[in-house]
Parts: structure tokens; sequence; C-alpha cells
């Protein structure tokens, strides 16, 4: 998507470990234009799909999720990392690592909001080695629910995340996808 390219080649800086900081149009602060343009993207290219509901994890994936729930017309779910045992108990979780934070977090869904008749668009910021999104795989997949495919708005392509989703037989579409964060330079795959 040639506008979130040209925001992430103006805007973002590459820092040391491959890490990418968008963090003045995506993640800290949102640029709501732009998350209707990613969400229009998203609906266009799974609104064949038969998609009945959409799934982020919070936090960074809320806002484009948000917006493509509504150009799809359904129900949003947002995956806590973070559950109140008091709010939810009848759960699935997994376990998940962060790259980014260096930890690890429960990932958890209320079992009453997905069924075996649910297709689902799983949306995410970024995809790097592909922990978070594989996470929601697995809860969406112990809720017998289809996944109907994955939108990720940044796709760290130098890293494997992408080869274990298609491992699992999930079709990925990416929205930017970055060759190198190296020396500070960012670097886009060239798309043939």
């Amino acid at each position: 998507m040639k506008r979130l390219e040209e925001k992430v080649l103006n805007e973002g800086k590459a820092l040391q470990n491959g890490v990418l900081k968008v963090d003045n149009f995506l993640n800290h602060q949102v640029d709501i234009d732009l998350m209707e343009e990613i969400a229009k993207d998203f609906a266009t290219e799974f609104k064949e799909k038969g998609i009945t509901k959409v799934i982020t994890i919070e936090s960074s994936g809320i806002a484009p999720a948000l917006l493509t729930a509504k150009e799809l017309k359904v129900p949003l779910i947002i995956l806590k990392k973070q559950p109140s045992k008091v709010i939810y108990q009848d759960v699935h979780q997994t376990v998940v690592a962060s790259f980014t934070k260096d930890t690890s977090y429960e990932l958890t869904i209320a079992k009453n909001l997905l069924t075996e008749d649910d297709h689902v668009l799983i949306i995410d910021d970024f995809l790097a080695y592909g922990e978070a999104v594989s996470g929601a795989v697995r809860l969406v997949r112990l809720s017998h629910a289809t996944i109907a495919g994955i939108g990720i708005l940044i796709e760290k392509s130098f890293q494997n995340g992408r080869e274990k989703l298609t491992e699992m037989g999930i079709s990925v579409y990416s929205q930017v996808k970055i060759a190198s964060l190296e020396d500070g330079k960012i670097t886009l795959v060239e798309e043939e």
C-alpha cells in the first residue's frame, strides 16, 4: 500500500536489533486517515473470503482492525494480553513470546466469542518472527473457527514469520514488506 510505504520510509526509524519505530503514526500516535486507507485496502483484499469476525491483539493492531471490521460490517474481537480472572473465567489461553519486549504473556479469548461457523480475519501491525500471530492462530483453532487470512500492516521479510504461517497453511497479505533495517536504513522488498 503506497501511502503506508511512504509513511514507513519518511517517518519510520530503523533502530538496533531489527526494530522499526513507527510511533508517530501507528502505535503511539495514530494517523486516522491512514488507518481508514489501510482498512479499505484490507477489506478489498478479503471481501470475498466470507469474513464473520476480525481479530487483533491488543494494542497496536486495534485501530486498523477496528476500521477493517467496520468496512467489512463484522464484529471485532481483541485478544487480551492481561486478562482479568474475574471477567474472563471460561477462556482459551496460549503463551506468546514477545520479540520487541523480550518477555512472554498469556494471550486470551473468551470461549463464547468464536464458533465453528466463524471465518476469521486476523489483523496485526507487525509480522517479524510470527509469535504473536501464531498465538492468535492457536486460539482461533482452539475455538474451531476457520482462519480466512491474516492481514499485516508491516512485514519484516528478513525474519521468518511469513514462512511459519504459510507452513500452517495460512494466507498472509502484507501491505508493506521490509527487506532490511540495516545501518539505520529502511529498505523495502522490491515487488515484481
